[in-house]
Parts: C-alpha cells; sequence; structure tokens
C-alpha cells in the first residue's frame, strides 16, 4: 500500500502541474492542446541541466537550477503557441498537435546529436542522471517522497489564490470568459492569452521533469512522455477548469495510473493475474468514460478556442 500510495502521489503531482497549466491557458482563452510536446520540451530542459551540472553540486541548487531549466524550456517552447494563436489566429488544435509532434522530435534529435558529439558510437536518444536523481528524492519513514510533490501542492495553493484572490487572475479570465468586454475595460487581451499560455508552459515543463524522474534514472526521449499530456487535459476537464478540483482529479487518475507500477504486489480485484497492460490502459479508458457523461455539463470558458478580434463587438 505505501508503494502504491507513493506512485499516486508522483503521478498525481505530474498531472496536477500539467492540468494546472492547461487551466490557465484556457481561462485566457486559449486552447493548449500541445501540453504533451511542452512536458518533453521541459523534461529536456531539467535533463541537460542535471547532466551538465558539475559532480559535487550541492542538492538544493540542483533541484533550483533543474527546476528552472526545466519552467524556462517549456515556457519557450509554449511561445510557438502563443505567436500562433495571438498574433496570427491560427487554429489552436492544429498547432497543439504539431507541437506534440515536433516536441517530442526536436528532443530526439538534441539528445542524438549531444550523445553523438561525445561519443561517435552512441546514438541513443537517452539521457541518464543515476546520481544527480537522489537530490530530488528523501525518506520519511519506509516511503520514498519526492521534493517535486511539495512543489506541486505550493504551486496550487499559489495557482487558486492567483486566479480567484488577484487582478490578474480575474483579468485572465475574464479574457477566457468575454474578452470583448475585459477590453472594453481597458484590459489587454492579447496580454493576457500570452500571460496564460507562458504560465501553461511553466507548469507544463515541470511536469515534464517530474514524469522522467519518477523512479527511473535515465529517459529515452524516443518515448515521450506516454500520453500523459491528454490526460492531464483529462484531469483539467473533469476538474473543471478549477485547481482544487483538478488537484483532486490528479489524485484519482494518479491512483489509477500508480497501480500498473505495483499491480504485481497489489491486485485489487483479488489475485486475478490480470497482466500490467490491463492497469496502463485504466486511467485513458476511464478518462473516455468520464468525459463522455461529464461532457454535457462541462462549465469551459466560454471564449476559450475562439481568437480575439479587438475590432468585433
Amino acid at each position: 500500500m505505501l508503494l502504491l500510495l507513493q506512485y499516486t502521489l508522483i503521478f498525481a503531482s505530474v498531472l496536477m502541474l500539467v492540468a494546472l497549466g492547461g487551466c490557465f491557458s484556457e481561462r485566457s482563452g486559449v486552447i493548449n492542446i500541445g501540453l504533451e510536446g511542452i512536458m518533453v520540451i521541459g523534461a529536456l530542459g531539467g535533463a541537460l541541466m542535471m547532466r551538465y551540472l558539475p559532480q559535487g553540486t550541492p542538492a538544493g541548487l540542483m533541484v533550483l537550477l533543474v527546476v528552472l531549466a526545466a519552467a524556462l524550456a517549456g515556457a519557450l517552447y509554449s511561445l510557438l503557441l502563443a505567436v500562433a494563436a495571438v498574433n496570427f489566429n491560427a487554429d489552436q488544435t492544429i498547432i497543439g498537435t504539431a507541437m506534440n509532434l515536433l516536441g517530442t522530435a526536436a528532443a530526439t534529435v538534441i539528445v542524438k546529436a549531444l550523445n553523438t558529439a561525445a561519443d561517435p558510437n552512441n546514438v541513443s536518444a537517452t539521457i541518464q542522471y543515476v546520481d544527480q536523481k537522489k537530490a530530488f528524492y528523501f525518506n520519511i519513514g519506509s516511503m520514498e517522497l519526492s521534493w517535486f510533490m511539495l512543489i506541486a501542492l505550493i504551486l496550487l495553493l499559489v495557482s487558486h489564490i492567483v486566479l480567484y484572490k488577484t487582478r490578474f487572475g480575474l483579468r485572465l479570465m475574464a479574457c477566457g470568459e468575454h474578452p470583448q468586454a475585459a477590453d472594453s475595460v481597458g484590459i489587454n487581451v492579447y496580454k493576457m492569452r500570452y500571460a496564460g499560455v507562458i504560465i501553461s508552459g511553466i507548469l507544463g515543463g515541470l511536469g515534464g521533469i517530474v514524469y522522467i524522474t519518477s523512479g527511473v534514472s535515465e529517459w529515452k526521449f524516443e518515448n515521450g512522455v506516454a500520453g500523459f499530456g491528454f490526460l492531464a487535459l483529462a484531469v483539467m476537464i473533469f476538474g473543471q477548469w478549477n485547481p482544487m478540483r483538478i488537484a483532486a482529479s490528479a489524485l484519482l487518475f494518479g491512483m489509477l495510473r500508480a497501480l500498473s507500477n505495483v499491480y504485481v504486489a497489489f491486485d485489487f480485484l483479488g489475485n486475478l493475474n490480470i497482466p500490467g497492460t490491463v492497469y496502463n490502459m485504466l486511467p485513458y479508458i476511464i478518462s473516455l468514460v468520464v468525459l463522455i457523461f461529464t461532457s454535457k455539463n462541462s462549465q469551459a470558458p466560454k471564449a476559450e478556442g475562439i481568437p480575439y478580434d479587438k475590432g468585433s463587438r
């Protein structure tokens, strides 16, 4: 049970961070389908930081630098969506899909090029961080926890406060509900949508580095992030674009995903020798079922996905 709880918290942290990122973007009026690609690029930024930090770097400093690298990489990559959606009124779904495809491909090419430059015989797309990963984990009793879990919890509380208790958050949500009304009172809709997308990039990038360090000491970037970006979108929708509900949804989907990691030791259906692949599919199957029954009552921002035209009223 402790192992199940440990993996649940790890995966819930990933899903919560990425879903919160999607929430900020969509609250501003921009649909971010590209969270999968942002996760990969954020993971790449964090992994490269771990790889090139000198031996003996203090653990606290390593955590800080890796978090900053992943967040910066995700933010920069998210600018592709911001520029295309805000400046050029491009179809946000198509742009997001292209970002997902490009993210994994670009990360694979970059890692292979770096590995080949260091060793001509190494053409893999893998980055190892065996020793560095130890800085991110600590033990409480017999359970191993990650500092990322604490970071995710802090960012959850910050997100709730920012969205509902600050002028910035209220203006951001106004741009996703009725941008023309927001513009009429002096709110710059373009800047707010840029801010929403960039915040989604920061949180998505953090989710990426949390994902690839969850239990493994190396990552093959050809594998991407196994659909976690899309699962985070389901968590966001199930959570009705509300940070606290998103957190609850992330715990549910995180537990379902964690079952695949501990199914040998924990079979909740009673020693039926169910293959691990069934548990791997569970969160995605559940997400489809949930979305089927909740989509009609969805309370999505009214102007999400609609390019803003300053001349229209």
